[in-house]
């Protein structure tokens, strides 16, 4: 794969070596190198991630949900979907993605790279799922299951108890102070139809935090962590 090596601005890529990480030696190498490519790169590469992006996102949502139910033979919907959904949420994807430090991959323009994309959490979690989508492209589903499975697993083994999500602890916290429910306002939403991104904001009291995500569900979630933390430093009465 030597010669898809690629030099951006005081970075020289080696997809070999990236290859070796993955576990997996690509049939049609430009699918990886294609994964690694930031929209800020487009106009050089011809193209993007985003749609890789699309398609991993599918994919590892359809195999985290069969190992939890292997792994989690008993517990009910509600409580598979908690923990599913900080399975596939950014951060896991971004934790796996430095893990592997596929930030050192990224192709981006030389602009992009000095305002430090490479380390981003919301580029690197996109650039995971694109990750995820070539082995599947390349390899097929026994590939991508392995790969999953492994980078997965101690995530699974992190999370002994379902997680409760951040918008059901902050109403539980304020309702237990006789506080009210918390109020969310969505501020702005931006991007293309099919990548949107929701500004929301949350208020309790004359408290308040903001927080964005790829859907107004998950920018909520910020916020409402934001919050959490807020409050909890604090350090207010029950």
């Amino acid at each position: 794969m030597n010669d898809l090596a690629v030099s951006t601005p005081g970075v020289t890529i080696d997809f070999q070596r990236l290859q070796e990480k993955l576990g997996h030696q690509f049939k049609n190498p430009r699918l990886i190198r294609l994964a690694l490519t930031h929209a800020s790169a487009s106009e050089q590469e011809k193209a993007n991630n985003e749609r890789l992006e699309f398609l991993g996102d599918r994919v590892l949502a359809l195999v985290v949900a069969e190992m939890l139910l292997e792994r989690f033979p008993h517990e009910n919907e509600g409580d598979l979907a908690k923990r599913h959904a900080a399975l596939v949420r950014r951060q896991a994807l971004a934790e796996v993605a430095r893990r592997l430090q596929l930030g050192d991959f990224l192709i981006v323009s030389g602009g992009e790279q000095d305002r430090g994309l490479r380390s981003q959490g919301a580029i690197l979690s996109d650039c995971c799922e694109a990750v995820i989508a070539a082995l599947y492209m390349d390899g097929g589903m026994a590939v991508v299951v392995k790969f999953i499975r492994d980078h997965w697993a101690k995530l699974l083994r992190d999370s002994p108890s379902p997680p409760q999500d951040a918008k059901t602890g902050l109403q539980e916290w304020s309702l237990k102070r006789a506080w009210g429910l918390p109020e969310y306002r969505l501020l702005a939403r931006s991007g293309p139809d099919h990548k949107p991104m929701f500004h929301v904001s949350v208020h309790i009291g004359d408290y308040q935090a903001e927080g964005d995500g790829g859907s107004k569900r998950d920018a909520e979630q910020v916020a409402a962590a934001r919050l959490m933390n807020i409050l909890t430093s604090q350090d207010i009465p029950a």
